[in-house]
């Protein structure tokens, strides 16, 4: 029976977990469905360096949109027409959706506090610390 992708996906994290690699990174962008793409990596390579420049520019992009919106939006500035003000609605909930995939990408990349007590390096020596 052919494995499901939530079975390769599972298979894969069991297997990082084990081997002390970091989970699979979800990227700043969809498939064609709107579905979240991930990659399996240890944060170097073409994959996640691309990922990085796309995350950078994506920000920057709401940075901006929301620097116009504010400019539009300041009282006393002309109204802009309805159809203008719908363009700048859907720009800004497509930055803001970039903008928490970003975050939730980052953030699961974030290590795990470190119990307190327990010594800097314990993490790389399978948690026994020093003798």
């Amino acid at each position: 029976m052919p494995r499901s992708d939530a079975d390769h996906l599972r298979r894969r994290e069991l297997h990082e977990a084990a081997s002390g690699m970091a989970g699979p990174r979800l990227l700043p962008w969809t498939t064609e469905d709107g579905r979240p793409c991930y990659l399996s990596t240890d944060g170097e390579g073409y994959i996640s360096t691309l990922a990085d420049g796309i995350e950078t520019v994506q920000l920057g992009m709401g940075q901006e949109l929301l620097e116009y919106a504010r400019g539009i939006l300041t009282p006393g500035v002309k109204a802009q027409s309805a159809v203008e003000y719908r363009w700048l609605a859907c720009r800004l909930a497509e930055a803001l959706s970039d903008a928490l995939r970003v975050a939730e990408s980052r953030g699961e990349r974030i290590p795990a506090p470190q119990e307190e007590g327990e010594p800097a390096n314990a993490s790389l020596l399978g948690g026994q610390g020093e003798r």
